[in-house]
């Protein structure tokens, strides 16, 4: 099936969300279960110039989102961050991979970003296996990073550096 991969629009929003209130999305990333509409419009509605989202569209739906933030500070505008979650419906499909390669060419041949870092909890295997696919490697773990269904969970921090 055929995947389109764009910018994200206000249209996107319900979409996005739909996705990580779905509980592999959730427990895969900072996000809280149940979230609301009116926080991810607030969060997406009025990007600012420094944050992108990129969206994964199959048959008209958002099937996976990728959102990266520029640093803003002088000292290290040559860095970003990522976060991305892909509906259960399309998980090992290809789409992370896709949502990756674009947000990638976007911070390093457009934004002159020489530095994309990101945080994926360590039993996340399937994430980290696709991010090690895109030349990230892990710089540390860091103990107790984040509550999670309970219990304090570990995560790698992994960059890629060009």
């Amino acid at each position: 099936m055929k995947v389109e991969i764009r910018h994200s629009r206000k249209e996107d929003i319900p979409g996005i969300k739909d996705i990580y209130a779905q509980s592999s999305c959730y427990a895969g990333t900072l996000q809280l279960p149940y979230p609301s509409i009116d926080k991810w419009e607030k969060f997406l509605g009025d990007i600012p110039d420094n944050f992108y989202s990129i969206v994964a569209i199959q048959d008209e739906r958002v099937v996976g989102q990728i959102g990266m933030e520029v640093c803003s500070n002088p000292r290290r505008k040559h860095a970003s961050n990522i976060g991305m979650a892909v509906s259960e419906a399309h998980q090992k499909s290809g789409v992370g991979s896709r949502l990756l390669e674009a947000m990638l060419n976007l911070a390093i041949n457009w934004l002159a970003i020489r530095r994309v870092e990101l945080e994926v909890y360590t039993d996340n295997e399937q994430a980290v296996g696709l991010y090690k696919k895109y030349g990230f490697k892990v710089e540390g773990t860091a103990k107790n990073y984040a509550f999670r269904n309970g219990e304090y969970a570990d995560v790698h921090l992994m960059a890629k550096v060009v």
